[in-house]
């Protein structure tokens, strides 16, 4: 591979890195005549049409961004079976090979590679590009200190296509988001929660989240909140470890986007340099050198001062002690003092009034914040861990005492932190009475959802089924819905007593429960279309007949469901035809000659054939 030369131009030199899906190699660009860096994708990769073309389209993307945080990309091309992108070259080695040597960084040069990252990163995104896979691994390091973000395009394709690829998790599993976990929606904000690891890892030399197999890191992401910076590292300031919990917190509504990421680490960045500066007016411990004599200073006071202070010194000396100035002065300090000190035994209560401060709000905000309001306010605090599924995990619940209540300094306030919804497995309520199902789902701190009623031949009231299933695994405060029997009733009696029926509400309901509640209702399904929604897949958007309408036993209700929305793939271009692929059909004849007895097999020339 080293000797080759890609599409006439780029002449490979040396293999200088390889990842999971692309070798990187140093080439020379013979017609601009520079050094570049080619990253050419992994054999594995090339039968997947998709890939190819969402890892072709993305690349180009990337090429149009320019920044001097970000590596520029000059072209994008397929050489024979190889697909490659041609990166500008930095000699310098990656974030991680700098960690890896280094240990932790010291604070200032962190919050300057963060803020480096982050102008990269903000500049890709107002290009609506999204990197996807910010990583130590992926931030070179220049020789004046300054990162730069690479490998766009490919992260995007991959994350596009889907978050498995032949079984194996594509990405880096210790820097990817929650939604990446979860193979939800790829957001901007999902390059915040990276970077946000990224900087953890700068401060503290450690990830937050570890475990045996992607797949337990994975869940670390999505349930669990990571250990303090602060734990590891006590110089941090409060104010930076709060900027690192915002964003690695689990909600992307809360992180802040990459534009207020820089003015975040500005301000702190400033305020540390504001105070590492040297201040003339702070306590200094002297050494004895610098300390001048007594008889130095006695000197400036002038002959004459010095020969009064000389006559009075000698005074003293014939004085008894008993009767000089010194002592009755002490005699009258002590007398008041022990008088003081009655005074303040039998009033100090009332004559003192300790510090008091107001308890402030910080009910919805994350802990380390929360932390941080707290200690400014002279109070101490004391976390506790509850479960909350309208909570995000990482933020308060609630506080005690409350805000608004005035207490003394230095008073301990508990905060509850949200650890989000418990993880629990659904019952199963088939064949429980309707009224001892729904007791049920609030012993278990579920709510109860739609229910909907289904002709049986059960008990009127009796559970038929529930969604979620026996089984799956959900969380407190979730909804539940149930299929409740309406009882048997006989043909003859629907027939005459119930010609008419009211269409049910199932719109926002899954496709099973809406058909099962339409079934029950004496109708049938008609047309299920689909449609590009926000809502939930499978979801029902909409009904006809609306609900509560008046139809005939029998009539039959169209549904409109909910899909994700899809990214649709650029048409491919029409290739021509190659000459030797085209295949000429001459017109049969209309009249077959007559064969001729040349023309006619002998059993000689058979025998032959099967010889």
């Amino acid at each position: 591979m080293i000797q080759r030369v890609l599409s006439g131009r780029y002449e490979l030199e040396e293999k200088i890195g390889s990842g999971g899906m692309a070798e990187v190699y140093k080439a020379h660009d013979r017609l601009l005549a520079r050094p570049v860096a080619i990253k050419i994708l992994h054999a594995e990769y090339r039968s997947d049409v998709e890939f190819i073309e969402r890892f072709h389209r993305e690349a180009k993307a990337a090429a149009r961004l320019s920044h001097p945080n970000i590596v520029s990309i000059y072209d994008v091309g397929v050489a024979g079976n190889d697909h490659y992108i041609v990166m500008e070259y930095v000699q310098s080695s990656t974030l991680k090979k700098k960690m890896q040597d280094e240990g932790s960084l010291d604070i200032l040069i962190a919050i300057s590679i963060a803020k480096d990252i982050a102008n990269g990163l903000t500049h890709a995104h107002a290009n609506n590009i999204v990197h996807c896979d910010i990583k130590p691994h992926n931030i070179l390091m220049t020789n004046d200190g300054h990162a730069k973000i690479t490998d766009f395009g490919i992260a995007r394709a991959v994350t596009e296509s889907t978050l498995t690829y032949g079984g194996n998790v594509i990405g880096s599993v210790h820097y990817f988001s929650p939604e990446q976990a979860r193979g939800g929606a790829i957001t901007p904000k999902s390059d915040v929660y990276s970077l946000g690891i990224v900087l953890y890892e700068m401060l503290t030399n450690k990830l937050p989240f570890t475990g045996d197999n992607p797949v337990a890191i994975a869940m670390k992401h999505i349930e669990e909140e990571p250990i303090s910076p602060s734990r590891y590292r006590p110089q941090i300031p409060p104010m930076l470890e709060a900027i690192v919990c915002r964003a690695m917190s689990k909600s992307p509504e809360i992180r802040p986007s990459s534009f207020e990421l820089v003015q975040e680490l500005s301000n702190v960045e400033a305020a540390l340099s504001m105070t590492i500066k040297s201040d003339p007016d702070a306590t200094r411990v002297l050494s004895r050198a610098e300390i001048p004599p007594r008889r130095a200073i006695r000197q400036g006071l002038g002959t004459q001062a010095a020969q009064e202070e000389k006559i009075q010194e000698k005074q003293v000396e014939q004085k008894p002690f008993y009767k000089s100035k010194i002592f009755m002065f002490m005699m009258v300090l002590v007398l008041m003092m022990g008088f003081g000190v009655g005074i303040f035994a039998a009033f100090g209560k009332v004559w003192t009034k300790e510090e008091t401060v107001t308890v402030p709000e910080v009910k919805g905000k994350q802990l380390a914040l929360a932390r941080q309001i707290l200690e400014d306010n002279k109070l101490r605090v004391n976390v506790a861990e509850t479960y909350d599924a309208n909570v995000p995990a990482g933020q308060v619940v609630s506080q005690d005492p409350d805000v608004g209540k005035t207490v003394k300094s230095d008073r301990l306030v508990t905060i509850y932190v949200s650890k989000g919804g418990e993880a629990i497995d659904m019952p199963d309520l088939t064949g429980l009475a309707k009224s001892a199902a729904i007791e049920r789902l609030q012993k278990l701190g579920l709510n109860l959802g739609s229910v909907y009623e289904k002709d049986s031949s059960s008990e009127p009231g009796t559970v038929l089924s529930h969604d979620p299933t026996t089984g799956t695994k959900i969380t407190r405060g979730q909804m539940v819905d149930l299929i409740v029997s309406r009882g048997e009733q006989k043909v003859e009696e629907v027939q005459v007593t119930k010609k008419v029926t009211r269409v049910p509400d199932v719109e926002n309901a899954s496709l099973a429960i809406a058909e099962d509640g339409i079934i029950g209702r004496g109708l049938t399904i008609g047309s299920v279309t689909t449609q590009e929604s926000n809502q939930a897949e499978g979801t029902v958007i909409t009904q006809y007949p609306a609900p509560d309408t008046e139809v005939e036993l029998g009539s039959s209700v169209d549904l409109v469901v909910a899909r994700r929305a899809e990214i649709q793939p650029e048409p491919e271009p029409e290739r021509e035809r190659e000459p030797e692929s085209e295949l000429t059909i001459e017109p049969e004849p209309t009249t077959e000659p007559e064969p001729t007895q040349n023309d006619v097999p002998s059993r000689d020339d058979e025998q032959f054939k099967e010889r």
